[in-house]
């Protein structure tokens, strides 16, 4: 099964473009939702989490405390660092399992969507990388609008990421979610020359 690689920076739009995937019949796999889901819902990860960053990560009846989890990580890279090496080995799993279910296995191609692609190394898993692309000022606005974060806790999240400059050299296809090119026209030509290509 042929395995898509779908990413950018906080704010790009990478959740727009998986919709528009998703419509044209690629099964998507949101790496985020799944490691939050995970996060609630593997007895194991929960006991590693809490191992690290101490009870406070999680209340009484074991709701992940993400405010907490974020001022933890975003503010120190190594933690950051510790607490991806817990989450992915539990969402790779997670992925394999999701893949050989049916109506994966039927699909023409599948779509991994992950935020931190390139700076997890997970580049070599995938056949293509998709690279979705905003300016820094649009990406900014979009977050405020969805998340309520401050303009500074958002610049301090992006400072966590690779600059789009830094991943393009490493994508295959690049979609520029301006809010001036179609965004559904630049999704069909990719579908098309990832069908094509075989």
């Amino acid at each position: 099964m042929k395995l898509i690689g779908l990413t950018g920076g906080i704010g790009s739009g990478k959740s727009t473009i998986a919709e528009i995937f998703q419509t044209l019949g690629i099964p998507v796999f949101d790496s985020d939702r799944r490691a939050k889901f995970l996060m609630h819902s593997n007895p194991k990860l929960r006991e590693e989490i809490i191992n690290l960053f101490g009870r406070e990560a999680y209340s009484a009846n074991y709701e992940l405390n993400r405010a907490f989890i974020a001022s933890s990580v975003f503010k120190d890279p190594e933690m950051l660092q510790k607490l991806n090496a817990l989450v992915h080995p539990a969402v790779f799993e997670d992925l394999v399992e999701w893949v050989q279910q049916p109506p994966q296995a039927e699909a023409p191609y599948l779509l991994q969507e992950s935020a931190i692609l390139f700076e997890a190394d997970l580049a070599s898993r995938f056949s293509a990388i998709i690279l979705v692309i905003a300016p820094p000022d649009v990406k900014i606005s979009r977050v405020i609008a969805r998340d309520d974060l401050s303009k500074e806790a958002i610049e301090e999240r992006m400072r966590n990421q690779w600059p789009d400059d830094q991943k393009i050299p490493f994508a295959d296809y690049i979609i520029y979610n301006d809010g001036i090119r179609s965004l559904i026209a630049q999704v069909t030509d990719i579908d098309r020359m990832i069908r094509t290509n075989g």
